[in-house]
């Protein structure tokens, strides 16, 4: 989660010998490594254990990239499993033997705890995975480990350092040691963009996915609020949060996505979906897309506008039309809006998630600002926890306060938002650029974030997709297409053909 400013190796070839050729595992796809599961030159197995041989190398020593926080200790057992499966009657399902990460704030049974990143919840060992892990289980997955993320998901401090936490410590970017990795899904963004894993999971509440997929070179999606469900994910907001996937390339994004949207009816506020993700991965699919500009979402780098204006180019190379300076007028309402919801629905919703824990954990946001305040030597070395304190001190959601700002901060990114651009200009969809290039991280003075283009969708609960756009001095910047509800159809069709014409993704090198 970012409010108020943004809460976002040596790259090296190894080769996997199996039989009597030779499989470079390194950005193989989802496709690809079942084809390769196929032709009988990769295992599951194998593949599992050159992905911990390389957590192991970089994550972990080498360069130290600190993005992988927890590891299954049964995933090379699922992974033999799997592969006796596929021996015997194929593939169980879409992501059959893939290895994914989870973001620490996701609930999972293998053995690892869900912290947020912070002592509170060292022993918050689940009883239940996730609603929507339990469905990339079916559909053949192994939970190979969870990621390092912002802790509480970036909601404790206006001064926080994107991709830390008291418990993991600080994530780093693998493109720029020394830069932020964004976040709130700092691990998943980064251990993606090194090859740690085939694909991950975030969560975001405003930008947590996006921020850290486009900084990290990767590629991001938002669904629309409540066709991924949100049981057993650790909350800011409920009408806000939600879980997305992230990947090398759109494709991926889309499998990953296509297992993860599935009606959970215990899901207050669920939001049903029968659209075919896959269908729209189409390489003319910008051919007569009416694309709107949100130039006052931009303007605040240089070096990010040029190369902007080339994605734009590319776009029109590729069929589309181009309606300049549909801008929001309003985007100047939204934020003080957001941040009270945030500020009633944080202490609710986790409220209810902690009362469901363990015996022993914190059962409520002042327990967990208890347990802050008497572990401040290794919680809050750097910031405080501004935020769950303003938090703590809201009343309960029907509050006036609360309901007139939720309602306002809807109505401004909704209809009076994102559906009278489209409306008004009548616009398939609107780019802008996804945040700036990374900043350097600071422990001292907290992010340096410039701007972005997340709040729109984020706060409306709309459709968002990040892909890699191209690179500021070295750093990776995302190219935002987001649209109306349940519009994800229309955002891949444009984002896989960008990618496709554009191919921007390259490999962290050091």
């Amino acid at each position: 989660m970012r409010i108020l400013k943004f809460f976002c190796y040596s790259f090296f070839s190894i080769s996997l010998s199996i039989l009597a050729k030779e499989v470079v595992v390194e950005e193989l796809t989802v496709t690809e490594i079942h084809q390769e599961m196929e032709s009988g030159l990769l295992t599951s197995e194998a593949l599992v254990s050159f992905y911990l041989k390389r957590i192991d190398d970089i994550d972990k020593n080498g360069k130290k990239l600190n993005s992988v926080s927890q590891l299954n200790e049964n995933a090379l057992a699922q992974a033999k499993k799997l592969d006796k499966i596929f021996k015997k009657s194929g593939f169980v399902g879409a992501l059959h033997g893939i290895p994914i990460l989870l973001k620490d704030n996701i609930d999972t049974i293998d053995g690892m705890a869900n912290t947020a990143g912070s002592h509170a919840l060292l022993n918050n060992f689940p009883k239940n995975d996730a609603f929507f892990v339990n469905q990339l289980k079916q559909a053949g997955a192994i939970i190979l480990g969870k990621t390092n993320l912002s802790e509480w998901a970036n909601f404790r401090s206006t001064s926080s350092s994107s991709g830390w936490s008291g418990l993991h410590g600080q994530t780093r970017n693998p493109y720029d040691l020394t830069a932020s990795p964004c976040g709130s899904s700092s691990g998943s963004g980064v251990a993606i963009a090194a090859n740690l894993a085939t694909i991950a999971v975030g969560t975001e509440t405003d930008g947590s996915v996006t921020c850290p997929s486009a900084i990290n070179g990767i590629v991001g999606i938002k669904p629309t609020l409540g066709t991924v469900s949100r049981d057993g994910i650790i909350p800011i907001a409920h009408s806000q949060d939600t879980a997305g996937p992230m990947a090398r390339n759109v494709t991926d994004a889309v499998i990953l996505l296509s297992v993860m949207v599935a009606e959970d009816k215990n899901d207050a506020n669920v939001e049903p979906s029968n659209i075919n993700y896959l269908q729209h991965l189409k390489k003319d699919g910008l051919q007569g897309k009416r694309i709107g500009i949100a130039r006052n979402l931009m303007g605040y780098h240089k070096g990010l506008d040029e190369t902007f204006e080339q994605a734009v180019k590319d776009l029109q190379a590729q069929g589309a039309i181009i309606i300049d300076d549909t801008n929001f007028e309003n985007k100047d309402q939204w934020g003080d809006n957001e941040f009270t919801v945030l500020l009633y629905e944080f202490k609710h919703d986790l409220n209810l998630y902690l009362a469901a824990t363990a015996k022993g954990l914190p059962k409520s946001l002042s327990d967990i600002i208890e347990f802050n305040t008497n572990n401040s030597d290794i919680e809050m070395l750097y910031f405080e926890q501004e935020i769950m304190e303003m938090a703590q001190n809201k009343a309960d959601l029907n509050s006036e306060e609360y309901i007139e700002a939720l309602k306002k901060a809807k109505a401004a990114t909704q209809k009076d938002g994102i559906d009278h651009l489209l409306t008004k200009y009548n616009l398939d969809l609107i780019i802008a650029p996804t945040t700036g290039p990374a900043w350097k991280t600071d422990w001292v003075n907290g992010d340096h974030y410039l701007g972005a283009s997340s709040s729109a969708a984020a706060i409306s609960g709309y459709p968002h997709i990040t892909v890699p756009m191209g690179y500021v001095h070295g750093l990776p910047v995302g190219l935002s297409f987001f649209s109306g509800k349940l519009s994800e159809g229309v955002l891949i069709e444009a984002a896989f053909s960008y990618e496709q014409a554009a191919n921007h993704r390259k490999p962290p090198k050091l």
